[in-house]
C-alpha cells in the first residue's frame, strides 16, 4: 500500500475538522497547530550521519510544518529508539542544541529499544500556537493567485549526492542536507497575506501537485524562475534537466505559497526585512494538477515527481 493509499483509508477515521481531512501539513485544534514527523535510518538519513545532525533534522522537519501554518513553536514530544550508548548520548546533546536554538520545550514522549541491527527510527510531535487570523492551509489557492517560494531549491538533493560521493562537495549543499533551516519567522509574518501555504519536503513538483489537488486549481510553474544557488550551479550545469532534478529532489524545507497579486509588495517587503529570498514561480489557473513551462515552452511532467514512501 502506498503512502497516499494508506492516508486515504485513514480519512474516514480522521473526521474532526481539526484534522483538515489529512490533506495539510498539520492539524489545527483549539488554537494549537500539531504536527508529527518520523525519520528512519536508510530512508531519511544515512547510517553514518552524525547523531547531532540527525537530531537537528528531526526537529527542523517538524518545525517546517509549523512554519507553513504561520505557527509560533511551543514544545515537542519525542519518540526515540534506543541503540548504541555513545550514539544516543550524542543525539541527546544535539537535540538539546536544536531545541535551545528554536526556543522549544521538551515536554515528554516515549522510548523503546529496537532489536539489534534494526534501523534507527525517531518521531517528533511539534506543537505551536496558531496565528490569530487562522493558520493557512494547502487548500486556499484560487485561480489568478501568484505562486511564490522561499530560499533556493535543490541544494539538499545535491548535498545527498555529495554525501554519496557522486559529486564534488561544498559546504552550502552539505549543510542544506544535514541541517535544514525552517522558515519560521517568515512563515509567521507572511501568513496573513497568503491564500495557501505548505512546506516543500518531498519535492517542489510533487508538493505543488498536493496544493493544486487540495485547492481544486492548476499550478503553473516556470522552471526558468526556479531559484538555484550558486553552490548548486558550481557542480551542475544550468540546463532544464538540472532544474527538473532540483524540483523533484526533496528535503528543501522551504515554503511554497499562493497569494493575491495585490499582496506582492507586502510579501517582498516582509522578505526584505527578514533577509529571506522569495521568488515568484508562476500562477494558479482554472484546471487541475501542475503545468511546467521553460521559457514559455510547455515541459512534460517527469515520471518521478518527488519522494514517495
Amino acid at each position: 500500500m502506498s503512502e497516499a493509499e494508506f492516508i486515504s483509508r485513514l480519512r474516514s477515521i480522521a473526521t474532526d475538522p481539526a484534522a483538515r481531512g489529512l490533506a495539510d501539513d498539520a492539524a489545527v485544534w483549539e488554537g494549537l497547530v500539531l504536527t508529527h514527523d518520523m525519520i528512519i535510518e536508510g530512508i531519511h538519513f544515512l547510517p553514518d550521519e552524525r547523531p547531532q545532525d540527525v537530531a537537528w533534522k528531526l526537529v527542523a522537519v517538524n518545525l517546517s510544518d509549523l512554519a507553513a501554518k504561520g505557527a509560533a513553536p511551543l514544545g515537542v514530544l519525542l519518540g526515540y529508539s534506543l541503540g548504541d550508548d555513545a550514539w544516543d548520548k550524542a543525539f541527546a546533546d544535539g537535540l538539546d542544541i536544536a531545541l535551545r536554538r528554536f526556543g522549544l520545550l521538551l515536554l515528554g514522549g516515549d522510548t523503546v529499544r529496537a532489536p539489534a541491527g534494526a534501523p534507527r527510527s525517531f518521531g517528533l510531535t511539534a506543537i505551536g500556537r496558531a496565528p490569530e487570523k487562522g493558520a493557512p492551509s494547502r487548500s486556499g489557492a484560487r485561480p489568478g493567485d501568484q505562486i511564490w517560494v522561499t530560499g533556493t531549491i535543490g541544494n539538499a538533493g545535491v548535498g545527498l549526492a555529495m554525501r554519496l560521493g557522486e559529486v564534488e562537495s561544498n559546504e552550502t549543499c552539505l549543510d542544506a542536507y544535514r541541517r535544514p533551516q525552517p522558515q519560521l519567522t517568515f512563515g509567521q509574518a507572511v501568513a496573513p497575506h497568503v491564500h495557501a501555504m505548505m512546506d516543500i519536503s518531498d519535492g517542489l513538483i510533487i508538493d505543488a501537485g498536493r496544493m493544486a489537488e487540495a485547492s481544486g486549481c492548476r499550478l503553473g510553474i516556470m522552471l526558468e524562475s526556479l531559484p538555484l544557488s550558486a553552490a548548486l550551479l558550481a557542480v551542475r550545469p544550468d540546463v532544464v534537466d538540472t532544474r527538473m532534478a532540483a524540483a523533484t529532489a526533496g528535503d528543501d524545507y522551504q515554503l511554497l505559497f499562493a497569494a493575491d497579486p495585490a499582496e506582492a509588495a507586502a510579501i517582498r517587503e516582509i522578505a526584505e526585512g527578514l533577509d529571506v529570498r522569495v521568488t515568484l514561480l508562476g500562477h494558479t489557473a482554472v484546471g487541475e494538477g501542475v503545468m511546467l513551462t521553460h521559457k514559455a515552452q510547455r515541459v512534460p511532467l517527469p515520471e518521478r515527481l518527488g519522494f514517495m514512501h
